[in-house]
C-alpha cells in the first residue's frame, strides 16, 4: 500500500507526512499494516523526542509496526543521519554500492554518499547497510522525475535506476515482509534483534572491520539469516518507548567524542563513565577508503556483542553541543538545478532522500 504524502516534485510537508503516519497506524488493523517504509529524510532540529515527526513514527512502532527508514544521502561525513532516521528504536539503513558489477561481490562497498552516525544523542546509526547503488525500479515513463532525467529512464521496460540510502530501505523493508511472512507473531524489537544479529560485517583481509559502526552498523543485511534467526531482546535495550513518547524518560545512545575528535563507542559496564571500547570498528577518525571493495563476512565475531545498541536514561552529559548547532539545513540545490526554484516554498518541509541527494553514478 502507498500513503502519499509528497508532491509530484518529491516535496512535502511536516504536517502531510505526519499526517500520513497517524493515518497507517489508525488503519494497520483494516489494512493489515506490519511494515513502514520512510524513504526521505529531513534535517534535525532538535533532540529526536521533541521532533513531532519522530514523535509519529514512535507511536506508529509502539502500534506494532516495524519502520524501516532510510539513512540519509549526506554522507561520507559524521553526524548526518536524517530525520527520521536518528529516532533509536526504528531501523536505519545505509547503502552499499556493488561497483556496477552484481555479480562479483568482491569489489562491493559502502556507497560514499551513505550517511553516517552517531546521532547527536549518542546512538549508532545506521544499524546496517543494504543495496542501494544504482537501484532499477518501476517507474511510469511520465512521471516527473522520469521527464527531469531522461538518461536513467528505461523506456522500454519502465524502469528507473537510481542510488540512495532510500534504495537500501527499500530492500530491507521487503525483507522484514518476509521475516512476517513466515512469523507473523514478531514484534518490531524482535525483527531489528534479527535483522542486526543476520547481518555480515565488511572486512579487510586482515580479518578487521573494514568500516566502524557508526557506518555500516552491523553490516550487510543477509535476508534468509534473517528469516531462520531465533534471536530475541537484543535490540533497543535499556529504552523505553512509552516513557520516551510521554516524556517522563528519554534516551541517549553509548557513542561520544574523545580528546582528538574521534568518534567512539564508550564502555557501558566498566568502571569509568565515558571509557572507551577498545576493539575494531568502535572508534572512528575518519581515516577509510570508499573506493575498495572488502569481504563480507558471515562469520566475524562482534568482540562486545551489540552493546552499541544499548540506551541509557538521558541524565550524563554529552559534548554534543561542541561545534554542533541545530540550525544545519540541507542545500536544497545540491544536484538538482530545479529545486532552487522552490527552496523557499518547502524550506520547512521535509524531501525524498532518494531524490534531493542521488548520486547516480556509484
Amino acid at each position: 500500500m502507498l500513503v502519499r504524502a509528497f508532491n509530484g516534485q518529491g516535496a512535502g510537508r511536516y504536517t502531510d507526512v505526519i499526517a500520513g503516519v497517524n493515518w497507517i497506524v489508525a488503519n494497520r488493523d483494516k489494512y493489515k499494516i506490519r511494515v513502514l517504509n520512510l524513504s526521505f529524510g529531513a534535517s534535525p532540529q532538535s533532540y529526536y523526542w521533541d521532533d513531532p515527526l519522530n514523535q509519529a513514527v514512535m507511536a506508529a512502532w509502539r502500534a506494532g509496526i516495524v519502520v524501516v527508514v532510510s539513512a540519509g544521502n549526506e554522507g561520507p561525513s559524521p553526524m548526518t543521519i536524517s530525520v527520521p532516521g536518528n529516532v533509536p528504536y526504528v531501523i536505519t539503513v545505509g547503502a552499499l554500492t556493488d561497483g556496477n558489477t552484481p555479480y562479483d561481490p568482491t569489489d562491493d562497498r559502502l556507497a560514499s554518499f551513505s550517511s553516517a552516525g552517531p546521532t547527536y544523542e549518542g546512538f549508532v546509526k545506521p544499524e546496517m547497510v543494504a543495496p542501494g547503488g544504482h537501484i532499477a525500479s518501476s517507474m511510469p515513463s511520465s512521471s516527473y522525475l522520469a521527464t527531469l532525467d531522461k538518461d536513467s529512464m528505461n523506456l522500454a521496460s519502465n524502469l528507473f535506476t537510481m542510488s540512495g540510502t532510500s534504495q537500501g530501505a527499500a530492500v530491507t523493508t521487503g525483507v522484514v515482509a518476509l521475516m512476517l511472512q513466515s512469523d507473523p507473531s514478531l514484534t518490531p524489537d524482535t525483527v531489528k534483534c534479527r535483522l542486526l544479529v543476520s547481518t555480515r560485517p565488511a572486512i579487510t583481509a586482515q580479518g578487521k572491520l573494514a568500516y566502524s559502526v557508526f557506518q555500516q552498523g552491523a553490516g550487510l543485511i543477509n535476508a534468509v539469516a534473517a528469516v531462520n534467526s531465533p534471536a530475541t531482546g537484543c535490540a533497543n535495550r535499556g529504552l523505553n518507548l512509552q516513557a520516551d513518547l510521554d516524556g517522563s524518560a528519554h534516551f541517549g545512545g553509548p557513542a561520544n567524542i574523545d580528546d582528538h575528535g574521534n568518534y567512539v563507542i564508550m564502555d557501558m559496564e566498566g568502571t569509568a563513565w565515558g571509557d572507551t571500547v577498545d576493539a575494531d570498528g568502535y572508534t572512528w577518525s575518519k581515516g577509510y577508503t570508499w573506493s575498495k571493495g572488502y569481504a563480507w563476512s558471515e562469520g566475524y565475531t562482534w568482540s562486545k556483542g551489540f552493546t552499541w545498541s544499548k540506551g541509557y536514561t538521558w541524565s550524563k552529559g554529552f559534548t554534543w553541543s561542541k561545534g554542533f548547532t541545530w540550525s544545519k539545513g540541507y542545500t536544497w540545490s545540491k544536484g538538482l538545478a530545479w529545486w532552487e526554484a522552490m527552496s523557499q516554498s518547502y524550506a520547512t518541509g521535509t524531501r525524498s532522500a532518494s531524490i534531493a541527494s542521488w548520486v547516480p553514478n556509484e
